[in-house]
């Protein structure tokens, strides 16, 4: 932990300062909120699930992964295969996993109450990364503990999940606009703050899709990507959630105790746009 500490921590913190300095130069989407009160906010509502990622999350995968490796529990710790090849294989399965959880944080009601604070926020930038409400990462705790013993994840591998899934969620909410020809070919591997912006829509079918966090494959595999979606049509929140002021810090850290409003405007229009037949992702 004191290793992963002396990582994650400068690097995150290097991460952001470099896309937020980035996305001002060259941004992808147009912002629709102060950007010095959204960073306020963000980071306000996140605190407490800083303060649990560090004490609760973090240890208990890094526990759950040395406990297994000592007893040879989990399904890589079966298998005859050189331990380099463990390693790959035990990072690339932690990224599908955080694939099934993200899908089950919209699929399962009572998760998307609390993931409903993260994509409550009205613009997408590298501050969004940061806004988890704390009862998402409590429920993480046990599945991620699991996830590690079950597939016999090794505390190396996790490591580098570790800090490469921080920089990778970083990177991929950030309002940076890549070269498009760049981009393009970045996304036959990796998620982009294109492919994530999608993620981030009002119109469901658009948010019922890219959940992958490091790589984009997974999306592929399961047929749940989608590139066809300008980035300049899309309105990014969710729609029940219009109103800047009932998104304070107090209102969010309470969202998922009170009543779930439904997939529609305050209007009562439900957002919706017919699919495009573009084959690669648009600008």
């Amino acid at each position: 932990m004191p290793l992963i500490d002396a990582i994650v921590a400068p690097l995150g913190a290097g991460a952001f300062g470099l896309l937020f300095g980035i996305e001002r130069l060259w941004p992808l989407r147009a912002r629709s909120c102060p950007q010095a009160r959204r960073l306020l906010r963000n980071f306000l509502v996140s605190a407490p699930a800083f303060v649990l990622l560090r004490l609760a999350m973090v240890p208990a995968a890094f526990g759950a992964a040395a406990w297994a490796a000592a007893r040879d529990v989990g399904i890589l710790h079966w298998l005859p295969a050189p331990r380099w090849l463990a390693i790959v294989a035990g990072f690339i399965l932690m990224d599908w996993i955080y694939y099934a959880w993200h899908r089950a944080t919209h699929r399962i009601g009572f998760l998307w109450r609390f993931h409903a604070v993260h994509h409550s926020d009205l613009d997408l930038d590298v501050t969004t990364a940061a806004r988890f409400h704390f009862g998402e990462i409590v429920l993480s705790v046990p599945f991620r503990a699991a996830a590690s013993v079950a597939l016999g994840i090794s505390v190396e591998a996790l490591a580098a999940f570790e800090i490469c899934f921080q920089v990778a969620v970083l990177f991929h909410h950030s309002n940076w606009k890549l070269p498009l020809g760049f981009e393009r070919a970045l996304g036959l591997v990796l998620v982009t703050p294109r492919l994530h912006g999608i993620h981030h829509s009002i119109v469901r079918s658009e948010t019922d899709s890219n959940w992958g966090t490091i790589f984009s494959f997974w999306d592929r595999l399961h047929r749940t990507l989608r590139r066809d979606v300008p980035q300049a049509s899309l309105t990014i929140g969710v729609p029940a959630y219009r109103d800047v002021a009932e998104l304070s810090v107090l209102r969010l850290w309470a969202m998922p105790f009170g009543r779930q409003r439904p997939w529609r405007l305050p209007s009562g229009e439900v957002p919706g746009r017919a699919p495009s037949t573009a084959r690669r992702l648009v600008a």
